[in-house]
């Protein structure tokens, strides 16, 4: 009776917030919120000065700004669980909003503002009611998932998309439709949120010189290659699209399909769908209307013209 009384006091506390987790993912949103700010505003100098923006010392303070964050991002995802660490990140796309109308003057109206807040409450919603992940505490049951036919099939697919997207749909509307580039370094976070949290699991037995070293190792090069051509081609589109569209409106709509690509690919992965409840159900399609509507209004803001004074004749 004492042992089951003891284990169910205890038991909260296996599932508490990590603090380590949240500080390092707060610090890492506000690092990715200035890489676009800091990233725009040196394509701009370089534009006006008619150079080329790898010159710039603002556009390079944006870029190392991004590998920190990458780095954080890392940190983050192998002391938390995803599915804490990645709504944490809507608060990048606030920083980044405040960044941008104090060093890029972009104007933000009240229907943009209200966008970035729709965006910001869905992908939260959707993320809290998502399926909770299941517990991978070891190299074996990570290469397990991985081989999983579902999962199989999403990456193959994930990769057929980003071929057409990269070589016959970005060099024709890339410059004129937002969601080419936005899909493009979304679909690749299918990628990069299973390498971060495989390489903290695979590190160990990789250089711990067991028995199956040899095989944990080719499995950590093989993780860490697919995290960093993906951080690389992110990098390159993410640059393309601020040279075309203002950056609160990329970051907003990066931040919303990009988490929803996290969602889907950790469900494929994990296999947490199976618990899923129609109260969680319900919430999640409440959090995806509410996605849509702020994207919407995102889209709209930009043209938008919006007054309080009553119009006179």
């Amino acid at each position: 009776m004492t042992a089951t009384v003891m284990a169910t006091v205890s038991e909260p506390s296996s599932v508490s917030m990590p603090v380590a987790g949240v500080v390092i993912a707060v610090i890492s949103s506000f690092i990715n919120g200035s890489t676009f700010v800091l990233q725009k505003k040196g394509i701009l100098r370089s534009r006006d000065r008619g150079g080329s923006y790898l010159t710039d010392v603002v556009w390079w303070s944006g870029t190392l700004s991004m590998v920190v964050g990458q780095i954080g991002n890392f940190l983050a995802y192998n002391v938390a669980p995803a599915v804490i660490v990645t709504p944490l990140g809507a608060l990048g796309v606030l920083f980044g909003a405040v960044l941008a109308s104090q060093i890029l003057r972009e104007h933000l109206n009240i229907l943009g503002k209200l966008g970035c807040v729709l965006c910001c409450c869905g992908s939260v919603v959707l993320i809290i009611h998502a399926p909770k992940a299941e517990a991978v505490t070891s190299r074996l049951e990570f290469e397990e998932r991985l081989l999983d036919p579902g999962f199989v099939l999403y990456s193959l697919l994930v990769a057929l998309l980003l071929v057409i997207l990269i070589v016959w749909i970005a060099p024709a509307h890339g410059t004129s439709n937002i969601m080419v580039y936005v899909s493009i370094c979304s679909l690749l976070g299918s990628f990069t949120v299973p390498s971060s949290k495989g390489l903290g699991l695979v590190a160990q037995d990789a250089f711990g010189g067991g028995p199956s070293s040899g095989r944990a190792l080719a499995l950590f090069l093989g993780l860490l290659g697919t995290l960093a051509v993906s951080i690389l081609i992110q990098f390159f589109f993410i640059n393309k699209a601020l040279q075309c569209f203002s950056s609160n409106v990329f970051e907003a709509i990066y931040y919303v399909t990009f988490t929803s690509t996290v969602i889907l690919a950790s469900a494929l992965l994990f296999k947490e769908w199976t618990a899923l409840t129609l109260t969680d159900s319900l919430a999640m399609l409440c959090g995806l209307a509410t996605v849509c509507v702020g994207v919407v209004l995102l889209r709209i803001s930009q043209e938008a013209l919006l007054t309080w004074k009553k119009k006179t004749d």
